[in-house]
């Protein structure tokens, strides 16, 4: 994984409801969007035809939604905040593709995160994070609330 230098390492004993983190930027490619329609099988021509997605209102080819969805989760690995922490993703809720991303537009994430409770199980927590992922123009593209299962201080592998 590529970690910026000094990174934090938050473990669940860390984790601050209501802390906030924004990534670096990415700028989409119309080569990302065709390696994503092809790794996903995915070839609907909103996603390769600038035409046809012309013809349907949006100003070129469109990224699929996952893709935005699975960048927002790639953006925020980047800031390597759980380095040795994470154990595992529990799922998305409350996604909502808000607006087109096109190829050209460049992205960041921001993320806050609003509740955490301890695991069932010793050495863990969970925390639910709140996700946006946001254009240029700083408008939110999609939105969601994502939950991890993360070690507790002391109980994470080196």
């Amino acid at each position: 994984m590529n970690e910026p230098p000094g990174a934090p390492d938050i473990h669940f004993d860390d984790v601050v409801v209501g802390a906030t983190f924004t990534s670096a930027t990415h700028t989409v490619t119309a080569d990302d969007i065709a390696r994503f329609c092809d790794l996903t099988r995915d070839h609907h021509p909103l996603h390769q035809d600038a035409g046809y997605a012309r013809a349907r209102g949006f100003d070129g080819v469109i990224a699929h939604g996952l893709y935005g969805l699975a960048l927002m989760e790639g953006l925020k690995t980047e800031l390597g905040l759980y380095r040795h922490s994470s154990i595992a993703s529990l799922g998305w809720d409350g996604v909502r593709f808000l607006r087109p991303v096109i190829a050209g537009d460049t992205v960041r994430v921001r993320f806050e995160f609003v509740g955490k409770r301890v695991s069932s199980r010793p050495g863990r927590g969970i925390v639910t994070e709140a996700l946006w992922l946001l254009d240029q123009r700083g408008e939110c593209v999609i939105e969601a609330r994502h939950s991890a299962l993360l070690a507790c201080r002391g109980d994470a592998a080196p």
